[in-house]
């Protein structure tokens, strides 16, 4: 029934036309699976240990544990997350197979989490190309709150739905000092520094924005219609100046937010107070507040930010 279970399994998925490196991959996996649960992998007797995998008939006795003890010895052996999470799909689109075919009542798998894929940062953008983003000619109101946009998100490391939710209160209530307070994952409250350029560019829009906003709008940024100005705007704008600049790189929010660690690090070399302007999960916590003294943070700040520098 083992090795046996798995060929039908793997008959299964050549009939729905799974490209033949996937279906390598999980016969692979599933065998790995079976032998570390078997025999562990310490044997070296290749013929015993197919015995052993041969004799396997119950796939019920198998449990979550089983398969998270799997993952973790994978995890030792330093394979990447991503293979990992295709032994883990294997096996669980294999008891899917079992269920289908009343050969398991349950699915141990479904319950076990896959290891998180490590996430490429965004390519780093130099300090010229910033300038020329942010340096066009304002000609439209647009121009003017869409300078604050761009200033903002690379100024204080905002991500774009803090910049986009950011009210005008309790938002800018500390403006006048440098800081802007957002919330960010999870609710998690931050004040984020604001440099010099920002905060002249937040209040050129603020200046105008009482024309554009809807009387009782809070959000600091505003459409057309008056409304809280939303991502997907935020990132359609930044595409139209990304091509009036004539950068050859397409930008987006996050790369403005990944500029603002990149190059406060670069010419600072204070990872915790990187780490702390862009309210990293890890370290947003209120010990981490205490040990992390503001003063410094934004001493570190306009020192080392391009355009948090006094004129």
């Amino acid at each position: 029934m083992s090795l046996g279970a798995v060929a039908a399994f793997i008959k299964h998925l050549q009939t729905q036309n799974k490209s033949e490196h996937t279906v390598k991959n999980y016969q692979r996996d599933l065998e790995d699976f079976l032998k570390f649960y078997l025999v562990g992998e310490t044997s070296e007797d290749e013929e015993q240990d197919r015995a052993e995998l041969d004799k396997f008939r119950d796939w019920q006795l198998i449990d979550s544990q089983a398969i998270k003890a799997f993952m973790a010895h994978r995890v030792q052996k330093s394979i990447s997350a991503r293979t990992l999470a295709r032994q883990l799909s294997a096996i669980r689109s294999f008891y899917d197979f079992l269920i289908l075919k009343n050969l398991a009542h349950k699915n141990p798998a479904k319950g076990v989490k896959a290891p998180k894929q490590p996430q490429p940062l965004p390519k780093s953008v130099d300090v010229d190309w910033m300038q020329r983003l942010l340096e066009l000619p304002i000609k439209t109101w647009q121009d003017t709150r869409d300078q604050a946009v761009f200033e903002l998100l690379y100024s204080a490391g905002l991500r774009v739905s803090e910049c986009s939710e950011l009210d005008i209160s309790p938002g800018l209530d500390e403006l006048g000092s440098g800081w802007v307070r957002v919330f960010g994952k999870g609710q998690k409250e931050r004040l984020a520094p604001v440099g010099s350029k920002a905060i002249e560019a937040l209040k050129n829009w603020l200046t105008i924005r009482h024309e554009y906003a809807k009387e009782d709008e809070q959000a600091v940024f505003v459409n057309q219609r008056g409304n809280r100005l939303s991502v997907r705007s935020i990132q359609n704008q930044l595409d139209k100046r990304t091509v009036l600049a004539g950068l050859p790189t397409k930008m987006s929010p996050h790369r403005l937010r990944h500029a603002c660690a990149t190059h406060v690090l670069e010419s600072s070399g204070d990872l915790r107070a990187v780490q702390e302007i862009l309210g990293h999960a890890n370290l947003s916590t209120t010990q981490i507040y205490t040990k992390l003294d503001l003063q410094h943070l934004a001493q570190v700040y306009d020192n080392a930010h391009p355009r948090a520098k006094k004129k």
